[in-house]
């Protein structure tokens, strides 16, 4: 399977491939590259301390690589694409050295990166417009492995805003953006022999004899992995989804779509939390919706 690199001078045209793609295919696998974690959240961390983290680092530093796949719900891949992103300067913007060298190391090229990447205002632009037209015409799934920082860089990243301030609200705010959400770790847990979901995409893909295209850790690759394991896990376990949609791994609040009436504190957690919390509500703006809709 071709994974298609896209960068400034070809973006308008890929774009309008995806935009074409994704009528048949609205399934979207996707993964981020982003330059390491500057907070490293201890396994035993409580919730409220875990999504501190994540808004750090998030907020913190810029996102690099964006990869999407399109998928049907039969599993077939209409196409992945590779977004490189420009505005990162390895001298001046904060970073993880390891985790620089290892994308280096995986083959991503910083100087290309920097010279003919696509601006995120122009990749933001395009990708909402695309977004919008589809939205009016059918329902998206979006599918991560692992996702909670990529779901939390391509949220800020769609509303140009910080991260909600409570766990609550930043669930709250996917299923304004995004909708329905399968996190394939989370899915593992349900899977005999996966490990109760402790488990890495690459063994997750070799267990159910799911081969990669592509290198690791770039984010084109790991977009097309997660669709196929997404696909095959599927297929083998059929009941998994059903009981997945809406959990990512590492949070307990559960992902509604915005549409629906039932708030996100009041569905079943993705597992138990210490303590309820109480939230107010408040308004969230999200520039794919035409208007304001009350959280």
């Amino acid at each position: 399977m071709k994974i298609r690199g896209v960068w400034a001078h070809n973006f308008h045209q890929e774009l309008s491939q995806f935009d074409h793609c994704l009528h048949r295919f609205p399934v979207i696998s996707f993964d981020t590259e982003f330059p390491g974690f500057l907070r490293d959240t201890p396994r035993d961390a409580l919730e409220d301390q875990r999504y501190e983290d994540v808004k750090f680092n998030v907020e913190s530093l810029k996102l690099l690589q964006l990869g999407f796949t399109l998928s049907d719900a039969h599993g077939n891949i209409g196409g992945t694409w590779e977004f490189h992103l420009s505005g990162f300067n390895e001298k001046s913007d904060p970073h993880v050295v390891a985790s620089i060298s290892l994308l280096k190391r995986n083959g991503l090229d910083f100087a290309r990166l920097g010279q003919f990447g696509i601006s995120v205002a122009e990749f933001v632009f395009g990708f909402l417009r695309v977004l919008r037209i589809h939205r009016g015409l059918h329902d998206l799934t979006w599918v991560c492995f692992h996702g909670l920082y990529d779901l939390a860089y391509l949220l800020k990243l769609l509303t140009q805003k910080p991260l909600p301030d409570s766990v609550v609200m930043f669930a709250k705010a996917l299923g304004v953006v995004f909708g329905t959400i399968y996190d394939v770790k989370f899915m593992a847990r349900y899977c005999r022999g996966f490990f109760g979901g402790e488990i890495g995409l690459a063994r997750v893909a070799k267990l159910l004899d799911v081969e990669r295209s592509g290198e690791a850790h770039q984010a084109g690759s790991d977009s097309l992995l997660t669709a196929a394991v997404f696909s095959k896990m599927n297929a083998t376990f059929r009941s998994v989804a059903g009981m997945s949609q809406g959990c990512l791994y590492g949070i307990s609040p559960t992902i509604v779509r915005y549409w629906q009436p039932a708030p996100v504190i009041l569905r079943r957690p993705c597992f138990p939390v210490a303590a309820p919390h109480v939230y107010s509500a408040r308004l969230i703006h999200s520039p794919i919706l035409p208007t304001y809709v009350h959280m």
